[in-house]
């Protein structure tokens, strides 16, 4: 018998400004808050929400 698992995670998107222009902090967050991983990205596209996925 397996044991029910409640962990989930979700991705965060925030718009940051670094030396003036426009880039995009991307972060994966699990269920309590802790941050899993994150990455600065100057686009936001397809290409670099799938990072998180492997």
């Amino acid at each position: 018998m397996r044991a029910y698992s409640n962990w989930q995670w979700h991705l965060d998107e925030v718009f940051v400004k670094i030396n003036g222009e426009r880039h995009y902090l991307w972060r994966a967050v699990d269920h309590e808050g802790e941050v899993l991983e994150s990455f600065v990205t100057k686009t936001r596209d397809k290409k670099a929400a799938l990072k998180f996925l492997p």
